[in-house]
Parts: C-alpha cells; sequence; structure tokens
C-alpha cells in the first residue's frame, strides 16, 4: 500500500480532499491531507509573513514528524511549486511527485510569474483595495470562468468552495522557488492535466518557453483527467482512481 500526502492549491485547505482520501483509505492506503498555514482550519495562522517557504516548510514538517517514506506526495495548482520545494528538500523521503493540473516551476520563478501582465496586476490592484496589502480573495466566478476552470462544478461545489475558501496570503504568490538539488530530477513525476491536453502541453514544451522546460525532463508520464481546474470537487473519484494506478 502507497503513502499520500495531498497538498491543496490556493484559498482551500486539506478538507478539499475529502472525496478523493475516502476511495484512497478504503483501498488501505495511508492519506495525509495536509492544509498549509493560512488556510482552511489554519487561517487563524494567516499573515503577511506566510510565504512560499512557510508552505514547503508545512510539508516537510508533516513528513519527518510522521515519519513518512515513500511518499506520493502530490500537489494541486499552487502546490506544484510546493511540492518541488519539498523534493528538493527531502528527495530521499519521496516515491514519486504527482502535479494535477500543475507543473514544477524553474528556480528563481514565482506563481504569479506564470500569469499574464494584466493578471498580475489585477491581482496586485486586489490585493492592495481588498486584501490589506497582503491578502488573495477569491476572485468572483465570472473573473474565474475562461471556458475550462469551471468545467465539472455545479452550483453545489461552487457554494462549498466560496462558503469555505478564506484568502491566500500573497507572499505565497510572489516568492521565488529556490531550488539547489538536482536529486529531485531523478524522482519519478506524473502529471494529470484536467484543464490542458497532453497535445498543448508538448507544443508548449516544444516552444522553448522556460515556464515549461522542467517538463522536457527524464522521468515523466502524462494523464489526462478532462475536467475543470479542480478535479477533486468535479471528478474526485476518478482523481483517486487514477492516483491508485500510479
Amino acid at each position: 500500500m502507497a503513502t499520500f500526502v495531498l497538498v491543496h492549491g490556493f484559498w482551500i485547505g486539506g478538507w478539499a480532499w475529502r472525496d478523493v482520501a475516502i476511495p484512497l483509505r478504503a483501498a488501505g492506503h495511508d492519506v495525509y491531507a495536509v492544509t498549509l498555514t493560512g488556510l482552511g482550519e489554519r487561517v487563524h495562522l494567516a499573515g503577511p509573513q506566510v510565504d512560499l517557504e512557510t508552505h514547503i516548510d508545512d510539508v516537510v514538517n508533516l513528513i519527518t514528524y510522521e515519519q513518512l517514506h515513500d511518499v506520493v506526495l502530490v500537489g494541486h495548482s499552487y502546490a506544484g511549486t510546493v511540492i518541488t520545494g519539498v523534493a528538493d528538500r527531502m528527495p530521499e523521503r519521496i516515491a514519486r511527485l504527482v502535479y494535477v493540473d500543475t507543473a514544477p516551476l524553474p528556480d528563481g520563478v514565482a506563481q504569479i510569474d506564470f500569469n499574464p501582465p494584466e493578471v498580475r496586476k489585477a491581482q496586485e490592484q486586489q490585493v492592495a483595495a481588498q486584501g490589506e496589502g497582503w491578502r488573495l480573495p477569491l476572485p468572483p466566478w465570472e473573473e474565474l470562468d475562461d471556458g475550462s476552470m469551471l468545467a465539472g462544478l455545479g452550483e453545489a461545489e461552487r457554494r462549498l468552495m466560496r462558503e469555505r475558501a478564506v484568502d491566500q496570503p500573497f507572499r505565497t504568490a510572489t516568492q521565488p522557488v529556490r531550488l539547489t538539488n538536482p536529486a529531485r530530477e531523478a524522482l519519478p513525476k506524473t502529471a494529470i492535466w484536467c484543464t490542458f491536453t497532453t497535445a498543448q502541453v508538448q507544443e508548449l514544451i516544444a516552444s522553448g518557453s522556460p515556464l515549461f522546460s522542467a517538463l522536457a525532463g527524464p522521468n515523466w508520464q502524462f494523464i489526462e483527467l478532462p475536467t475543470g481546474h479542480w478535479p477533486m470537487f468535479s471528478r474526485p473519484h476518478d482523481l483517486a482512481e487514477l492516483l491508485r494506478s500510479l
């Protein structure tokens, strides 16, 4: 049986993995659904000091203090950067990295650098106007709906997200990831694409974009799970089955 550590993206928490964790545990796997500092039930720890390194520490400490080994480390969206940082620090504890609708960023790149300039500007304005200069609220649905992001989310799922979402500490988006350990590159890696196709990703790799350069390395497996950006809500059982199959 495998040991899964599930790491969420912006605005949500470990609670978001509930319907993925249940079938994995029923199949006999050990599952740890992390809630990152300042989010979910740990929202009381939010503050302007919370950054990417804080969240990497969260996962490193979980693996260390729970004495976990051979971990299948799963990161959704922003957490793709988090799990990359964790693997850089402790590759000997990781059996596989799984990127859910995300990819590893190169050294020195921040999550916000992945956004087009107009999106970055809008986020900075939102943080200044609504987030006291350090919090990024969950945007209105119409701002997120690009035709694919919200696919598969019904009214119940959207209501659940809206009710439980909390503001994201913005330094987690603006702090660049720092990578120094090439041993992480030898780890087996899987990308589960939800809002992209494998063909689209291959085109981005071929374009030479530095943001997708890590996907050209060895030990990659690409899998498609067509849905929106939050498959833990829109297709949780299918996502669990994919994770079981790795």
